[in-house]
């Protein structure tokens, strides 16, 4: 058994240890600490599920839920596990329903998950049935604690997790309004596995520093450089990020590239577009930001790179492999022209997005390489060792800040 006090040899946030990513104790205590501990989780959509009985499957963490419109106009959430044998309750992704009922052996839920029926409850014939003890109450379906914001669903199955406007931060709850100051229209999906666990590509999100080296499509046509004005936002309990960057058009379309010509990076290519419409853009935020990556602990990513705008769901699914999935969102009100820009913009993110591929495959090589590692750990030295918000962007203090709230909720 792994002696979680001795995981972590060192007090600070600098050195991460190889362990945490293939320890399958480590992840069991995940699903108990952190996604059914006190931490609000992404599910998905509020206008997923517009309409009474309107459904949506997903998951907290690993764990199957439900959300549902009741016919009060409210969402729920419960887990998607019958209360009988245990089979899975809701089997598509979406639809719509008057009551949840097991293809098992028939149990049937109403909208709060609670138990309102059982088939042959009273026997056939005046034989078998359940016992005169049972009882329907004793018997609903495990409750997801609903907070919702600018049109974002989170869940908990812990009664204790603050509000999810403190949970969140006032810097963190702008930045979310942000991008979401209208209700959303969803655009399309898709989904990506990573073969790796899924703190790295939590870490991976907010990492700035790999993002221009790694990123050849990044600096070429100079989407995102670190030598950009920009900055980083970490919130006080360290989990949540935000990194932005805005071009300057006086300032040869970015900035002062001498960095990045002295480290001889690969930031440049030979390579150009044949419709060089996809980099063009508005900016419908009236604030010259052209890129922000958001993330919420422990499993919220909410983009915009130019006008694509796009949720990240991060779904564990076991020590070393986790999905990402992908929604794709617009406005209502958005014109023919920006809502074709947002479709052909999602080029630029997703499983083969000409800025994002390489992100999955980095996870992997890490979590290829991690036989033999120990007690090793890695280097999360840039910008220091604290983690709080700074200008630049050359830093990994948003990565320190995910170890900082992980450590805490994990006890480690």
């Amino acid at each position: 058994m792994t002696d979680m006090g001795d995981i972590w040899v060192d007090e600070g946030l600098t050195q991460v240890p190889y362990a945490v990513y293939d320890d399958e104790e480590i992840y069991a205590r995940e699903r108990a600490r952190l996604f059914q501990g006190p931490t609000w989780n992404f599910l998905g959509l509020e206008c997923e599920v517009p309409d009474a009985g309107d459904f949506k499957t997903t998951f907290l963490g690993d764990i199957p839920v439900v959300l549902v419109r009741g016919k009060d106009g409210k969402v729920r959430g419960f887990e998607n596990r019958c209360a009988h044998r245990g089979a899975l309750l809701c089997l598509e992704r979406f639809g719509n329903a008057k009551a949840f009922t097991c293809v098992y052996h028939a149990w049937s839920y109403d909208y709060d998950g609670n138990l309102v029926g059982v088939a042959f409850q009273n026997g056939v014939k005046g034989e078998g049935g359940m016992p005169d003890s049972f009882k329907r109450e004793e018997h609903g379906l495990r409750r997801v604690k609903i907070a919702v914001l600018a049109g974002l669903v989170f869940g908990s199955f812990d009664s204790t997790v603050p509000p999810l406007e403190d949970y969140l931060g006032p810097d963190i709850v702008a930045r979310i309004h942000r991008v979401l100051p209208r209700p959303p229209k969803v655009l399309g999906y898709y989904t990506q596995t990573m073969r790796n666990n899924w703190k790295l590509y939590a870490e991976n999100v907010r990492d700035p520093y790999h993002a221009s080296i790694l990123h050849l499509f990044f600096t070429t046509f100079r989407v995102n450089r670190l030598s950009q004005k920009g900055g980083i936002i970490v919130s006080e309990n360290g989990g949540h990020h935000v990194s932005y960057s805005k071009l300057e058009p006086n300032a040869a379309n970015g900035a002062d590239d001498s960095d990045y010509d002295a480290a001889k990076l690969r930031a440049d290519s030979e390579f150009g577009l044949k419709e060089p419409g996809l980099m063009g853009g508005r900016d419908e935020f009236d604030d010259g930001i052209t890129l922000q990556i958001l993330s919420v602990f422990p499993n919220l990513v909410l983009q915009q790179v130019r006008n694509s705008l796009v949720v990240r769901q991060i779904v564990p699914r076991g020590v070393d492999r986790a999905d990402i999935v992908w929604t794709n969102y617009g406005f209502e009100d958005d014109d023919e022209e920006l809502a074709d820009l947002r479709l052909m913009q999602a080029n630029f993110i997703g499983p083969a997005g000409y800025i994002s591929m390489e992100d999955g495959a980095v996870g992997n090589f890490i979590q290829r390489a991690l036989p033999g590692t120990k007690d090793e750990t890695s280097v999360v030295l840039m910008g220091g060792d604290e983690a709080a918000s700074m200008a630049s962007r050359a830093t990994e203090t948003s990565i320190r800040g995910f170890w900082k709230i992980y450590r805490d909720l994990m006890d480690i």
